[in-house]
């Protein structure tokens, strides 16, 4: 996969649409209020609400700016395949040490979010995923040591 792309899955894609019409249409139509607003209490110097949505303002131009970028060089992949880990798959894996089962969805770098369950391909767990089957067993060096998982299931 190219430097320049941005592996997005469909709902990834969808995700960044909805973030970005939601900041251009209504957040932005927001911040132009307290910006009016602010302006009205006078002495611009020292009014620290015009300088706090101001802040926020740039904040979210450089947030639409990012994720324009992000959308211009997105590749959106697509997973048909529940035989091998891909982008897009949601796995089951088996922690061996303590028998626990973990599931987790295979992601482009700008979606993960391990509070989601959602882990980039390009992590050390994606890149030992990738590519494996049901019954494969991997190892994956992390901070406390090595882990390994048997992978259970595959979905899309």
């Amino acid at each position: 996969m190219s430097n320049d792309e941005i592996i997005l899955t469909p709902e990834g894609l969808r995700s960044l649409e909805l973030e970005l019409e939601d900041l251009k249409t209504v957040k932005r139509k927001e911040l132009a209020e307290r910006i009016k607003l602010a302006i009205s209490y006078g002495d611009l110097k020292e009014n620290s609400e015009y300088h706090s949505a101001k802040n926020d303002q740039s904040f979210m131009e450089t947030r639409v700016l990012t994720i324009e970028r992000m959308l211009k060089k997105a590749k959106v992949v697509t997973n048909t395949s529940t035989s091998k880990v891909q982008v897009g798959s949601t796995v089951v894996l088996n922690d061996v040490e303590f028998a626990e089962k973990i599931e987790y969805k295979i992601v482009g770098t700008q979606e993960a979010n391990v509070n989601e369950n959602k882990i980039s391909y390009e992590s050390p767990l994606g890149i030992s995923l990738m590519n494996k089957s049901v019954g494969d067993v991997i190892s994956v060096n992390a901070p406390m040591g090595i882990i390994s998982y048997e992978l259970l299931e595959i979905r899309i």
